[in-house]
C-alpha cells in the first residue's frame, strides 16, 4: 500500500473500526506488515485524529482482552481437523 502514512493511518482506523478487525487482519487486507499498522493507528492517528484515535483504541482493547478466546478456538478447530 502506498501513500502518505497520515492518508494510510486514517484508511487502517476506519477499516478496524468499520470491521472491528485485529491488527493482524488489517495487516494482512492492505499488505502491510503489522508493526506498521500498530505505529500508524496508535502514534501517527493519536497526532492527527484524536476522535477517531480513540475509537481505534476501543476496537483494539475489545480484540485484547478477546485474544485468549480467539486463541482457544483456534486451537480448537486446528485439532479438530486432524
Amino acid at each position: 500500500m502506498k501513500g502518505l502514512p497520515e492518508e494510510r493511518a486514517v484508511m487502517l482506523a476506519q477499516y478496524i473500526i468499520e470491521e472491528e478487525a485485529t491488527v493482524r487482519q488489517a495487516a494482512a487486507r492492505f499488505g502491510i506488515s503489522k508493526s506498521t499498522v500498530h505505529k500508524d493507528v496508535t502514534e501517527r492517528l493519536r497526532q492527527l485524529n484524536r476522535p477517531l484515535y480513540l475509537q481505534v483504541q476501543a476496537v483494539l482493547n475489545k480484540n485484547k482482552q478477546e485474544r485468549h478466546i480467539r486463541g482457544g478456538l483456534a486451537t480448537r478447530e486446528k485439532y479438530r481437523h486432524k
